[in-house]
């Protein structure tokens, strides 16, 4: 990926597009039931891939890593994981990929976490050991 930071700002755009029509359409039939689901792809596709956006935007070293393209691949499997996951868990139709896209949010954050603090802000790689 050349420009990791648009492409996160372009995933962004499109999650909130897709919860924004979904709170449309929650709002127009008056059943909030998937509400939850609903939250965590504002929540995870919208806020923090616009937080990711921005951090490697501001930090274009690592946004240029192996390590960058990796969490940005890692975090749209999870949104695309658990926010489906969710909805089959309210509607009773089992827990396990809601759980799956979960671990995968984790390991997105703790990834991210590594990206920071191996460049810190700027990009210049941490040379502390």
């Amino acid at each position: 990926m050349k420009n990791i930071a648009k492409t996160c700002f372009v995933t962004a755009v499109l999650f909130a597009l897709v919860g924004m029509g979904w709170g449309i359409q929650m709002s127009a039939t008056h059943d909030h039931t998937l509400s939850p689901a609903h939250g965590h792809l504002n929540l995870l596709g919208f806020v923090a891939m616009a937080v990711y956006g921005s951090y490697y935007a501001v930090s274009p070293e690592a946004g240029q890593s192996r390590l960058a393209q990796f969490h940005y691949a890692l975090a749209v499997l999870s949104v695309i994981v658990l926010v489906p996951g969710i909805v089959l868990a309210i509607t009773g139709s089992g827990e396990t990929l809601a759980k799956v896209g979960s671990v995968f949010s984790v390991l997105s954050m703790v990834l991210f976490g590594l990206v920071v603090l191996k460049f810190r802000l700027g990009g210049q790689e941490s040379t502390a050991t």
